[in-house]
């Protein structure tokens, strides 16, 4: 959910584009679903991004739904995140959007201001689809004004990933409870020692200025807008800038280079702050050993932490809604599932896919503790509002705070080019 330094968030611009003119078509024009074969049996589309290991994974499930529906066959359709949401886009505005798809908090009010997505209440009510044996809060994510926009499959929340040996090397200790000073001066100290910068760009990821932001009584989002001002995105980003130049975080022309690659598991970086989830692919890229650590704090408590989650949403111009319900309540439910899927979307949703699952790597199982510590500390609140327009937002932030970085641009005309665009990006 939300911005990461993994592949798919750094290129989520090309899919932000779509204007809400042509969006707005989806209301008026086309039917989602096909009509069904002579024999009873119905044909649903079911799209996904992700990797090949995910789609692996999600045929896998799918089979298993078939062979528990024979009525209801699954025509699935994955594609990387860019291409995912160009080819939703395009379907939305031609008013046949896949049936069930994949989603994520950023695109609830976007799609739901275009009437593109089913209130799946209507199918709670008409007992397809449970949303009891959930972990707790986890069915919030995909509440919007009293509409059940979106089933949580996993969850997930920001953390920070460490190379392990290079904090040792240094003789840093992440420790719960460490302060923003903690956390800069263990930077300083990282590349003091070890000559490698502490961070990878945390000024450039919405989501942990959020939680910034959150520690200071703010947040990023509000309802219908942003909860800061300019004069603190200011602050923010003047002390990434100063802290690039020093060396403490990684020069952006490495980071770029390093692509695919995240500049942590390529040896160029100490920490890098993520979804907790995200640990695999360190390991996967890397030649050290990573491990999770606690989110700074103001107070040495709040860390503004909350849970985030993929989610599967449907179509609201599907023509088979009670097929698209019991399919999604298979998906999130189905014990078998959930020890195919393990952690690929995130901590599993449900308290049945939960429990089937039992993690051996100890990448896993790291992960899995995290989360189980996180919410025992009772630092987790409820997820910022993120309204119409939040992806095009977080794109931009990422972009202009990369621009910025790179001294394209002065941090002063950074900050006004994020505003103008957010202001656009609301009213589009």
């Amino acid at each position: 959910m939300g911005t990461s330094r993994n592949v798919e968030r750094r290129t989520i611009l090309k899919a932000a584009g779509a204007t809400a003119a042509t969006l707005g078509l989806a209301a008026t024009t086309g039917c989602g679903g096909d009509s069904g074969s002579g024999n009873g049996t119905v044909t649903i589309r079911y799209a996904w991004w992700g990797a090949e290991e995910r789609t692996k994974r999600i045929n896998q499930s799918i089979a298993l739904f078939e062979k528990k529906y024979p009525k209801i066959k699954v025509q699935g359709d994955f594609q990387d995140y860019v291409a995912f949401w160009e080819k939703f886009q395009t379907q939305a505005a031609g008013g046949n959007p896949p049936d069930v798809f994949q989603n994520a908090v950023g695109f609830l009010r976007k799609y739901d201001k275009r009437g593109i997505l089913l209130d799946l209440k209507s199918q709670v009510d008409a007992g397809h689809l449970r949303l009891d044996d959930f972990r707790e809060g986890v069915t919030k994510v995909g509440e919007v004004d009293g509409k059940q926009l979106g089933v949580p499959v996993g969850s997930n929340t920001m953390a920070l990933v460490i190379d392990k040996k290079a904090f040792q090397k240094a003789g840093v200790t992440a420790t719960p409870g460490w302060t923003w000073d903690d956390y800069f001066k263990a930077l300083k100290t990282i590349y003091d020692k070890t000559k490698v910068p502490g961070d990878t760009g945390y000024f450039s990821i919405m989501y942990l200025y959020d939680l910034y932001l959150r520690q200071n009584g703010k947040a990023f989002f509000t309802k219908d807008g942003l909860g800061f001002d300019k004069a603190d995105l200011t602050e923010w980003w003047q002390d990434g800038y100063n802290r690039t130049k020093a060396g403490v975080v990684t020069d952006p022309k490495t980071v770029a280079q390093d692509r695919p690659k995240s500049s942590l598991s390529a040896g160029h970086a100490a920490s890098e702050f993520t979804w907790d989830n995200f640990t695999v692919r360190y390991t996967a890229e890397g030649d050290s050993e990573y491990g999770l650590a606690p989110i700074p704090t103001m107070d040495g408590k709040n860390t503004g932490q909350y849970l985030a989650s993929l989610m599967l949403s449907a179509s609201a111009r599907t023509a088979h809604p009670k097929e698209v319900a019991q399919f999604i309540d298979f998906m999130v439910h189905d014990p078998e599932v959930g020890r195919i899927m393990g952690y690929d979307r995130g901590i599993l949703a449900s308290t049945e896919q939960y429990a089937a699952f039992k993690p051996t790597d100890a990448v896993a199982k790291e992960i899995a503790q995290y989360e189980a510590d996180t919410a025992k500390a009772g630092v987790l609140g409820t997820i910022t509002p993120h309204p119409s327009g939040a992806d095009t937002i977080e794109a931009a932030f990422l972009r202009i705070a990369g621009d910025m970085s790179l001294g394209k641009t002065k941090v002063s005309d950074a900050v006004k080019q994020f505003f103008d665009e957010s202001e656009a990006a609301f009213q589009a």
